[in-house]
């Protein structure tokens, strides 16, 4: 099975073929020459699926080290929630209440609906640090699709 399509095309479309995707293909994917457009969609897909009923007044900078790199770097996104929005960029250049990271491979599991965050937290697989309780809200802020 080979992932064709791109989260931006169709979200729900691009979640039903991780769903049936092997980790290798996934592997494959995300350290390839696509990875760097999907991991872009993705992140800029979140402000799309956020919940500003379920964020009240929540005002919080998170940064996203997404790792795996073929130069051993993260891809690093910043992601901001005030004012009921979610904004996001490529460059993160304010400080973070919270920083996550993970490898590419669960990212892209987690974003799709693919993962759960909390269990991936609870085995290590999602890693944080700064302000922890935060980490147990922050995904019920966002409807991931379903595939």
């Amino acid at each position: 099975m080979t992932i064709t399509l791109n989260p931006a095309e169709s979200p729900a479309a691009f979640a039903r073929q991780v769903k049936t995707a092997s980790d290798a293909e996934l592997r494959e994917l995300v350290a390839g020459d696509r990875r760097t457009a999907v991991l872009g969609d993705l992140v800029a897909g979140m402000p799309d699926v956020f919940r500003p009923d379920r964020a009240g007044s929540l005002e919080a900078v998170v940064h996203w080290h997404v790792t795996g790199r073929a130069d051993g770097n993260d891809d690093v996104f910043e992601l901001e929630i005030a004012g009921g929005r979610c904004t996001v960029s490529p460059r993160p250049d304010r400080t973070p209440r919270l920083v996550l990271r993970l490898d590419a491979v669960n990212f892209v599991k987690m974003t799709t609906g693919n993962a759960n965050a909390r269990m991936l937290f609870l085995r290590g697989k999602l890693k944080a640090r700064g302000d922890l309780g935060l980490v147990n809200k922050f995904p019920a802020l966002f409807d991931v699709p379903r595939p």
